[in-house]
């Protein structure tokens, strides 16, 4: 047998997530509601409506099986419960947000000289965290320290998104 192509893979992309949440927002559906309930806390009833408005046409009941879904992920979570004549509503929301989208043609060759610099000076200030963060030796103390880190990134990137407006 003789190898027709090979390619080195460098890695340029961390996601940190766990395989409940992976599956969970695997679903199209299921990764527009937590888009849709993301600062804003919403019922079964106005989140199938929200979804039939962005184009996925689906039935309260099916809307509340990826309600279950989502919440035993730990990606959303009841944040309210009312009584009105008898009944009860639970309103949903979460505190992750997803970005969605699509990368223009020219996103490397634009961008790449910031990427560069911008993650040469971020590298320096995640050297000087890791070995605060790996006190014991082993692949899992590694691993754990990677995730700590990417941890820190997520929230300070979240924090400077919160603060732009940026949506």
């Amino acid at each position: 047998m003789s190898t027709l192509l090979e390619k080195q893979i460098k890695v340029n992309r961390t996601v940190t997530t766990n395989i409940g949440q992976a599956r969970a927002i695997e679903d199209p559906a299921r990764a527009k509601i937590v888009e849709i309930l993301y600062h804003q806390a919403l019922s079964a009833d106005q989140i199938t409506t929200a979804l039939k408005k962005a184009g996925f046409k689906k039935a309260l009941t099916t809307v509340r099986h990826h309600l279950e879904i989502l919440k035993q992920s730990g990606l959303i979570e009841i944040v309210r419960i009312e009584e009105s004549r008898g009944a009860i509503t639970k309103f949903y929301g979460t505190s992750t947000k997803l970005l969605d989208f699509q990368t223009p043609l020219d996103f490397d060759s634009t961008y790449s000289k910031i990427i560069t610099n911008t993650s040469a000076k971020i590298e320096k200030i995640l050297k000087g965290l890791t070995p605060k963060t790996s006190k014991s030796k082993g692949k899992k103390s590694e691993e754990y320290s990677q995730y700590l880190v990417m941890e820190i990134m997520n929230r300070a990137m979240t924090n400077v998104l919160e603060k732009s407006g940026g949506k």
